[in-house]
């Protein structure tokens, strides 16, 4: 199984991988996103370490659990041979309906399939009122004319 594009990334390509990696999140769908990671993919995810496809959509069906109304962007940050870096911001709110937004850097490592191998992911959460929120489209991708996190100021 092949999932293009292909490292080595072009930054072309690696943006289209950033923006596939977002609209799968965005789908809130943990079986759909895992398939973008190998089966032995490793991951830290702020202080929590899992290893293949099962955990991981144990992990997100935990998460999208928890944080409803998910809402994420992610901005290509940088990128060499078969690593990408990302920066990102996501808002949800929690049971109680207390709103954050998420700030985090992702570095990914990929499998020459185009599968992801690797995920390391530091992330901070900031509580905001709902008047702060930015993230408004309808649930699912982010829509192609929607801002980017530059031009939103975060």
């Amino acid at each position: 199984m092949t999932r293009p594009p292909l490292p080595p990334f072009t930054h072309e390509s690696a943006i289209q991988k950033v923006r596939g990696a977002e609209d799968g999140w965005n789908s809130r769908d943990p079986e759909r996103v895992a398939l973008a990671y190998t089966e032995d993919s490793l991951w830290r995810n702020r202080s929590e370490f899992l290893q293949g496809r099962q955990a991981i959509i144990a992990f997100l069906t935990r998460k999208w659990q928890r944080e409803h109304e998910y809402r994420l962007v992610k901005q290509l940050w940088a990128h060499d041979g078969n690593r990408i870096a990302v920066r990102f911001a996501y808002e949800w709110h929690d049971g109680a309906g207390r709103w954050y937004r998420s700030y985090g850097n992702e570095n990914w490592e990929f499998a020459a399939n185009g599968l992801m191998a690797r995920r390391i992911a530091s992330i901070n959460d900031l509580a905001i009122t709902a008047e702060e929120r930015l993230f408004f489209w309808p649930q699912g991708p982010r829509p192609k004319d929607h801002m980017s996190l530059e031009e939103m100021g975060l």
